[in-house]
């Protein structure tokens, strides 16, 4: 994925935003490859489809989730883990697919992190109504990797805060095809989803779908 690509697509380049030190939205970025996506993630839901998962307390999530690449990302009453077995199937999680991978690639090295190469993705499927409460990406092994974070489909608010889950949180509107970028300084930055307001995309429905690019292990 190129900026030649980006040009010949919209006509200009995709805006950056600097949310915080080491935190980038990229907005439009995913667009030029929207249907390859969209194909990709059709590919992963026949072989492991979209669940929704329960918290250690017991608590079932409103958001439905898969994964692919070498590693998925899991929650049960025993914890919060990765596995690179789908507890649903009792096989490998599909294998990561080439567009979401250089995808993901392309734009941590849009936002300053050349060189990340993920090896777990997590789809998240949200409806009207769902959401996801501040949280931080802890589970991984090595915390120098950045997430990569895509949006498809209907617009959400993103909740970027701080270190602490009681720093004041910054709103931002995601659109289709936006990606947000953030490692470094704000890698364990608190952040979440709120609730989904209902709506149609021309191409997803009453949804929204978000990938999550991680550095598992």
């Amino acid at each position: 994925m190129t900026a030649d690509l980006f040009e010949s697509v919209a006509g200009l380049l995709p805006s950056r935003e600097v949310m915080a030190e080491g935190a980038v939205l990229l907005r439009g970025f995913a667009r030029p490859v929207e249907a390859e996506l969209l194909a990709a993630i059709s590919e992963i839901e026949a072989q492991a489809p979209f669940r929704r998962m329960f918290t250690p307390g017991g608590h079932q999530m409103s958001v439905a989730m898969t994964n692919c690449g070498n590693a998925g990302w899991v929650t049960d009453r025993s914890g919060y883990r990765y596995d690179r077995i789908d507890p649903g199937s009792g096989k490998p999680w599909p294998a990561m697919p080439s567009v979401l991978r250089e995808l993901a690639e392309s734009a941590a090295g849009e936002a300053g992190f050349a060189g990340f190469v993920p090896d777990a993705c997590l789809i998240n499927r949200y409806e009207p109504g769902a959401k996801m409460s501040l949280h931080q990406d802890r589970d991984e092994k090595d915390y120098s990797a950045p997430i990569v974070s895509v949006s498809l489909g209907l617009p959400a608010i993103f909740l970027f805060g701080g270190p602490r889950r009681s720093d004041k949180t910054q709103r931002y509107r995601l659109a289709h095809g936006d990606v947000v970028v953030w490692g470094g300084p704000s890698r364990l930055f608190f952040h979440g989803v709120a609730a989904l307001a209902d709506g149609e995309h021309p191409l997803l429905g009453r949804k929204r779908v978000n990938l999550t690019f991680r550095r598992a292990r």
